[in-house]
């Protein structure tokens, strides 16, 4: 049984890579960091019934030391470092800790990879932010860097350190430069989460419209689901390298709310309301990723569209808040 460790294993892409490689026969173990929250922490793994599966082990990105007793001690076969401050809007806010969870997080895990167990496959998140003021109108391998914020910034320290590992070290460590994906489980800060929560709540009764930022600001949009199956198929490779993971398709936010409120029979002009306080200060107008390579290389290709995510995230914030008024007895 071949063993998986996964840092932010409790979020998104951390409980459907945790679904994916169970499913394959790994033995997951998931580090978590000390939280107040302990208790509600893992309901991405509880809603996708596998919470009772994974080993989860105490460990902190910011303490090597921790990292290197833990990697010691378990030996995995493939690490997958996903933990981050993911959040673009609140690194403005905390742009210290970003850096130190989000770039240097990524550096003691590299460090104590090559200290206790060198042999071990890694996997950096890297994130298609980090092409920010694009310099083409599609962005591979090859496209020039231009992060637009500080998780940006922290993002493309951390993928520049995996190279450098990779060809200082000969370290098995590839990075995937993922495009915006999404799910059921995803944060509700994020936009689109934000767009079918309020769709919900307003066919539901709840509210009658929701607040939102750019409207024109393009994403190249995918299923979580989809992305970390890629995730896997690049420690699957015989030599490591970097991947642009995306769909190949990219849609402005107004057209995602389009979608998602046309999914509820709803008409998304009559219930969104723009409001400036949600602009970033330095926007990213638009990302289109291009996945020639991984089709290419290992034949990853996206396959949930842009209309069937929106509404399998509708249907589930339907379902969450249909699921708390019968609790709540309204």
């Amino acid at each position: 049984m071949p063993t998986a460790m996964i840092t932010g294993v409790t979020g998104q892409d951390g409980a459907y890579l945790s679904q994916f490689l169970i499913n394959r026969g790994y033995h997951v173990i998931g580090m978590l960091r000390r939280s107040a929250s302990s208790d509600v922490i893992g309901e991405r793994l509880r809603w996708l019934g596998i919470l009772d599966r994974i080993e989860l082990v105490d460990g902190n990105l910011t303490d090597l030391s921790s990292l290197i007793r833990l990697v010691g001690d378990h030996k995995p076969d493939e690490v997958y470092n996903l933990a981050a401050q993911s959040f673009v809007a609140a690194s403005w806010q905390q742009p210290l800790v970003t850096g130190q969870v989000t770039g240097m997080g990524a550096v003691n895990m590299l460090e104590a990879l090559r200290i206790a167990h060198p042999a071990a496959r890694f996997y950096q998140a890297s994130s298609s932010e980090m092409f920010g003021k694009i310099q083409t109108e599609k962005q591979s391998e090859t496209t020039p860097f231009y992060p637009r914020s500080p998780y940006a910034a922290a993002k493309l320290y951390a993928h520049w350190m995996t190279v450098n590992y990779r060809e200082s070290y000969g370290m098995h460590a590839s990075s995937g430069i993922l495009f915006n994906h999404e799910s059921p489980v995803r944060g509700i800060e994020f936009v689109t989460r934000r767009i079918t929560d309020g769709v919900a709540r307003i066919k539901l009764g709840l509210t009658d419209h929701i607040a939102l930022g750019n409207l024109e600001a393009k994403r190249d949009w995918g299923h979580a689901r989809d992305y970390v199956q890629a995730m896997w198929m690049m420690l699957q490779q015989d030599r490591p390298d970097d991947y642009v993971i995306a769909t190949g398709i990219s849609a402005s936010v107004r057209e995602f709310c389009d979608l998602a409120f046309a999914h509820a029979g709803l008409r998304a002009a009559d219930h969104v309301r723009v409001d400036r306080a949600r602009f970033r200060p330095a926007d990213v107008d638009m990302l289109h990723g291009d996945p020639a390579k991984a089709e290419k290389t290992f034949g990853w290709r996206a396959q949930v569209t842009l209309a069937a995510l929106a509404a399998e995230m509708v249907d589930a914030d339907i379902a969450r808040h249909k699921n708390a008024i019968r609790k709540n007895g309204c």
